[in-house]
């Protein structure tokens, strides 16, 4: 008798214990721990390196595993990685990518596979397997960089004319066209009215686009603009929509003698705040940048991870916007900053984004 309790004992602690394996979630910790695959374009700018650092640490902290890779600016490689993910059977896939209408294919691969996919920061193109983006309001970006010129030249006030150039960025990232857009939206009635003048008329988003954001392709395309454009003429401003594109032209103009006390530099805007382009600012060199803390951008991504391997709806802001070619992807949109040499302590320090010592 005492054997058959004793059996019996044992069988009801050994279907316990199987329960409370089935049950473990990927969010808890436990058996079962979901796998979240991060797919990077780059380590060249830092603030990727920011990105995939802050989600992993948010995952991993609410007990997910994660899988970052990036990609080095090279399409073939992203593809690849993302496909070694699907192989591994990541549970979900995080992906910023190199060319946005790249990955048709592989995005196919993960929708047989039925591993969502959320877009982060650069919308995922011509597909109908992205479940969500996570972004700052790419337009209003724009838009706070022309009003800064707008402000900073007194345009609203008629003055002028001052020469300008203009430099988008790279084509194959949807972002660029709304960065510039944004930009426009403020700046071309001043162009078209003749208070900002082009001196190389080139006022196109094909005409200025940078292909991968690459600064070392800004600075030889301004040192081609000077060259051609302003012997013995005056640039007042450049519009750069991203902190390495801002610090080539930065480059080109040292070297043809702005930045002295007798040639001061002209306005130069940016984006994403990297920590070379603030220093860059508190010099005197660069003028703005746009800030988009990737804390909180990673957290909106995170929140969707959650969110949909928990079969929820995540936070979700602007359903109209972002239409990849096959959806309109449900988004969530963030608020970016205007920072410039007044303002940067406030925004980036007294925040915790850097610190005094790294600004030195």
């Amino acid at each position: 008798m005492r054997k058959i309790v004793l059996f019996v004992s044992m069988l009801v602690l050994s279907l316990a214990l199987v329960g409370c394996s089935n049950d473990a979630s990927g969010g808890e910790g436990g058996d079962d721990v979901k796998t979240v695959g991060i797919a990077m374009p780059t380590k060249s700018s830092e603030r990727w390196v920011d990105d995939g650092n802050n989600m992993v640490e948010q995952l991993e902290s609410l007990g997910y595993e994660t899988d970052l890779q990036y990609a080095e600016d090279v399409v073939e490689n992203q593809v690849s990685q993302i496909e070694n993910m699907i192989t591994k059977g990541v549970d979900i896939l995080v992906i910023a990518s190199i060319d946005g209408e790249a990955l048709t294919e592989v995005l196919e691969q993960a929708k047989n596979q039925d591993i969502p996919v959320i877009s982060y920061d650069r919308l995922l193109m011509n597909s109908d397997h992205v479940s969500y983006y996570a972004t700052f309001d790419n337009f209003q970006v724009g838009v706070l960089q022309g009003e800064y010129i707008e402000e900073q030249l007194g345009l609203a006030d008629g003055e002028g004319p001052f020469n300008i150039e203009l430099f988008a960025g790279s084509p194959d990232d949807n972002n660029a066209y709304f960065f510039w857009d944004g930009a426009m939206s403020i700046l071309q009635p001043y162009i078209d009215n003749g208070q900002l003048v082009v001196r190389s008329e080139q006022t196109t988003f094909e005409q200025g686009a940078t292909l991968r954001w690459d600064g070392a392709e800004a600075q030889k395309r301004m040192d081609n603009l000077l060259s051609a454009h302003y012997s013995g003429e005056k640039i007042d401003v450049v519009y750069s929509p991203f902190d390495g594109i801002s610090r080539g032209v930065i480059s080109s103009l040292k070297a043809v003698g702005y930045g002295s006390a007798d040639n001061p530099m002209p306005i130069v805007t940016g984006q994403d705040a990297e920590l070379a382009s603030i220093k860059s600012i508190i010099a005197g060199e660069q003028t703005q940048t746009i800030f988009k803390d990737t804390r909180e951008l990673a957290k909106s991504a995170v929140n969707m991870v959650e969110s949909v391997l928990n079969g929820e709806e995540p936070e979700i802001n602007d359903t109209e916007t972002y239409d990849n070619g096959d959806k309109v992807v449900p988004s969530n949109l963030l608020i970016p900053v205007s920072v410039d040499v007044d303002n940067y302590k406030e925004v980036l320090v007294d925040t915790g984004y850097y610190t005094e010592e790294e600004l030195q």
